[in-house]
């Protein structure tokens, strides 16, 4: 039998945990649009006596807020109409977890159900994938997945830079530092201690290292089934918050923090599996890589589709401004071998070949960035599209290919009309993140940036 990882829990092992007092508390969560982790906290007897299987219930408008949890008018899910009822939380106990970082702590993450019919919410972040997931299975395919995930940090904690108003932050390294050690090394109290606790959570941990901005760092996990992997990249995030915290620092997700600086990204990996084999990979020679059909129809896919799923990828206004020639940022659709100027980057060879996408940012919703390129991918097996040859040079300065959109506004508006996201989605999908996309957009259309002050207050 194989053993599993250290600090996954069945809900057995669970259950003797709580018996020897090893686990006081259990957290039952979920992903709101946003990718934040939403959920209840349990005294851990009383979840295993009275909760359990059950599961529990919280208030249908978690999926209707903003990201100030205000509740926004217009949606058909869940409105003051209907009187905001309540939703079951329903645990995945393949997802039990301890949360190393945490004292007793134990986490499981849930699906979403309607309280009465008990039927999945269509519009949950975690059912959008399982849903595309199970569209790959009819394939008779499977997939496995790993995040790359970018952040900056901070020698502010999240009050101080709060109270700062996000202004005038100190930065914990002081140079570019891709790849040093040297100044990684002044960041281990942090990023070791991040490394150890998801290890001790259940997250093959990889490796860190600077990135190229100040003070900006990577963590790398290793690839995982995509459900799974989907899972781990929300705890990721929300273990190093919370272990910021406890450092006294501060770091962000956003895409684009800094106008003067990089983006932080969110690369994809994903390959199709079968049988224990890597199906992408095979004999037929297709510019400098050997693949197979299925590589190559996956891959049109997702070349194809790409402007129709890219809320899913860059999902706020601030997720376009990272889209900077020159960044390391992608701006033009083209797919390249190892050429880090490329939406979509071919890795590896053989039982490792890959595709990464480098269109993501760091503040995506992981449910949603991967249902979107597992949508993009299957049209492709199910139209076998044909890829095209592979781009070799500068993709940035390849002025004839389609460029990434501009801003939510126009990415939104594509989504909305395209045929092969309401075929992959359903019409209630695409009406409810149209809504969400819109607002978002709204809300920041509507405000008053520092930088309109500093141009406009005296001068104008």
């Amino acid at each position: 039998m194989k053993k599993s990882p250290k600090g996954i829990y069945t809900l057995a092992s669970l259950t003797e945990a709580v018996s020897k007092g090893k686990i006081e508390t259990v957290i039952l969560a979920f992903a709101d649009h946003y990718g934040r982790m939403m959920g209840k906290r349990f005294e851990a007897d009383f979840f295993i006596d009275e909760v359990g299987e059950k599961g529990t219930h919280a208030c249908n408008y978690l999926l209707t807020t903003d990201m100030e949890m205000e509740p926004v008018g217009g949606y058909d899910f869940a409105n003051w109409e209907l009187g905001y009822g309540d939703f079951h939380l329903v645990p995945d106990f393949s997802t039990i977890r301890k949360l190393s970082w945490m004292s007793r702590t134990a986490l499981i993450i849930c699906d979403l159900e309607d309280q009465d019919t008990h039927k999945a919410v269509p519009v949950s972040p975690r059912q959008i994938l399982k849903r595309q997931l199970h569209r790959l299975a009819e394939t008779g395919f499977e997939a496995q997945a790993a995040s790359e995930l970018e952040y900056y940090t901070f020698n502010d904690t999240y009050r101080e830079a709060w109270e700062k108003g996000y202004q005038n932050l100190e930065p914990t390294g002081w140079y570019l530092e891709d790849y040093h050690i040297l100044q990684g090394s002044r960041m281990e109290y942090f990023t070791a201690r991040a490394r150890k606790h998801l290890k001790r959570s259940g997250i093959c941990v990889e490796n860190s290292k600077g990135e190229w901005g100040l003070g900006q760092h990577e963590l790398n996990v290793r690839y995982a089934p995509l459900l799974d992997m989907a899972d781990q990249h929300m705890v990721f995030k929300h273990c190093l918050k919370e272990v910021a915290e406890q450092c006294g620092l501060s770091l962000t997700f956003m895409a684009k923090p800094f106008s003067d600086r990089a983006g932080s990204s969110c690369h994809i990996h994903i390959s199709l599996w079968k049988d224990g084999r890597n199906v992408f990979a095979g004999e037929e020679q297709f510019g400098p890589i050997r693949c197979s059909e299925i590589f190559k129809k996956f891959l049109a896919g997702c070349l194809t589709y790409a402007p129709d799923v890219l809320p899913f990828f860059a999902p706020t206004v601030n997720s376009y401004k990272r889209y900077v020639d020159g960044s390391w940022a992608p701006t033009r659709l083209a797919w390249s071998h190892d050429n880090r100027t490329a939406g979509f980057r071919v890795v590896g060879e053989g039982s490792s070949l890959r595709i990464e996408t480098r269109i993501p940012g760091a503040d995506v919703n992981p449910y949603l960035a991967y249902a979107g390129l597992l949508a993009s991918g299957i049209a492709g097996l199910d139209e076998n599209l044909a890829a095209p040859d592979v781009f070799e040079g500068d993709v940035y300065a390849a002025g004839r290919l389609p460029r990434i959109a501009y801003s939510l506004e126009e990415a939104t508006a594509f989504y909305r009309h395209s045929e092969m996201a309401k075929a992959s989605f359903g019409d209630d999908v695409i009406n409810h993140y149209c809504h969400f996309y819109a607002k978002e957009y709204g809300a920041y259309r509507n405000s008053v940036s520092d930088w309109e002050r500093r141009r406009y207050f005296e001068r104008i």
